[in-house]
């Protein structure tokens, strides 16, 4: 039966995949009881991918925001930039211990895709990543990178040309090449059992944060703070902490201003896209809306099932950032810290930022920083062109 996070999650999918998605599951499960997997998923983390991963005082910040502490947890420090790494690693070891030759992945800011090339290219399994037309270029150095790590990037021409379009093609591609290929999910979202591992292999993240900040403070942090697209780095965050009074917030994009941007925790609905029942953006006759924001990472209209059952719950507060507040954030995160973040976690830089003003200076908030700027350049220059003119 395909786990459910209360009402949500499941796997609305055609027959063909079906066998496949229980040979996931049953490779997952096995590989979580094996010392030599968990081993080779540690070694594989701490040597190619730089883990553990630090927590960085950001005390310009914190002065600038007045109140709570504020740190980072260093995700963009990671090999290759990015929080992705977590879960490429751990499914293209999974797809080797399966036996499939071949990897394809979707990707939105680029991220992900560069991470399942390098994944394909240290395990020799060749890799196709499929990415929109619209992301391809507002994120070209990403391109770039995955192309000379090897890999084919399939531009998307459909739809709107981004991420939702992009896992559209993927799952395509899986249909038709199932026995032979792992479709590489980069999010906590999709049919079951993809939300459940991809938690698994992010909460490394959350899992970190938690003995840090016991070993730096003796104690947890008063709030945890991620930006939420499909929600992977941010359930990677939360769902050690569920069980603790640590105060959780995800923060979704909101684009322009003029609509919901792409926040469907804040703005959706309940309603099936890609295999799962979650929160969607959607119009009155169910037909899936399309998306704006300025950060190709989280331009996205569902999430993942698990951060459903979480808004519904309360355990975790679902909040919206800007387009012009999260490049606000950039800057702030460049002009104080020397950080070039990622404009995904700059939406959660800016709603930390707000909530630590609101707090004493003896609490401490933690910021995701999922992932480096590098690839944003082009956007953020251009935006501020246009705002000087």
């Amino acid at each position: 039966m395909p786990r459910r996070f209360g009402a949500y999650g499941g796997a609305y999918v055609p027959e063909t995949l079906v066998p496949a998605l229980g040979e996931l599951e049953a490779a997952w499960r096995s590989s979580r009881r094996d010392p030599v997997f968990r081993a080779e998923l540690i070694r594989w983390s701490r040597t190619l991918g730089g883990r553990p991963t630090p927590l960085y005082h950001a005390e310009n910040l914190t002065r600038r925001a007045g109140g709570a502490q504020i740190w980072f947890k260093r995700e963009d420090l990671l090999h290759g930039g990015a929080h992705k790494f977590n879960n490429a690693l751990g499914q293209g070891l999974l797809a080797r211990r399966m036996g499939k030759r071949r990897l394809i992945a979707e990707t939105g800011a680029g991220q992900h895709g560069v991470a399942t090339a390098m994944i394909g290219a240290a395990l020799n399994l060749p890799t196709e990543v499929y990415m929109g037309t619209r992301d391809m270029k507002r994120q070209a150095p990403n391109v770039q990178r995955m192309r000379l790590l090897g890999a084919t990037v399939h531009p998307v021409t459909s739809g709107a040309r981004t991420l939702k379009d992009a896992i559209n093609e993927a799952l395509r591609d899986w249909i038709t090449n199932v026995r032979s290929t792992h479709y590489v999910l980069g999010s906590a979202v999709g049919p079951h059992p993809f939300p459940s591992m991809v938690c698994d292999f992010q909460s490394v993240i959350g899992m970190e944060l938690r003995s840090q900040s016991r070993a730096l403070w003796g104690r947890l942090p008063d709030l945890a703070v991620a930006c939420v697209g499909g929600g992977s780095n941010a359930i990677g965050t939360f769902h050690p902490l569920l069980r603790t009074p640590v105060q959780l917030l995800g923060v979704e994009a909101g684009g322009a201003g003029r609509g919901p941007g792409a926040s469907s925790l804040v703005c959706g609905t309940p309603g099936i896209l890609h295999g799962a029942f979650s929160y969607i953006l959607q119009d009155a006759e169910g037909q899936v809306r399309e998306t704006e924001s300025i950060s190709a990472g989280l331009d996205y209209a569902g999430v993942g099932p698990e951060h459903a059952m979480l808004r519904d719950s309360g355990r975790v507060r679902y909040v919206s950032v800007r387009d012009a507040q999260a490049l606000q954030a950039f800057h702030w995160v460049a002009r104080d810290e020397g950080i070039l973040p990622a404009l995904e976690p700059a939406h959660a830089v800016y709603a930390a930022v707000r909530a630590a003003a609101r707090l004493s200076r003896t609490k401490r908030v933690v910021v995701t920083l999922s992932g480096r700027g590098d690839k944003d350049l082009e956007v953020v220059l251009r935006h501020d062109a246009a705002q000087s003119r």
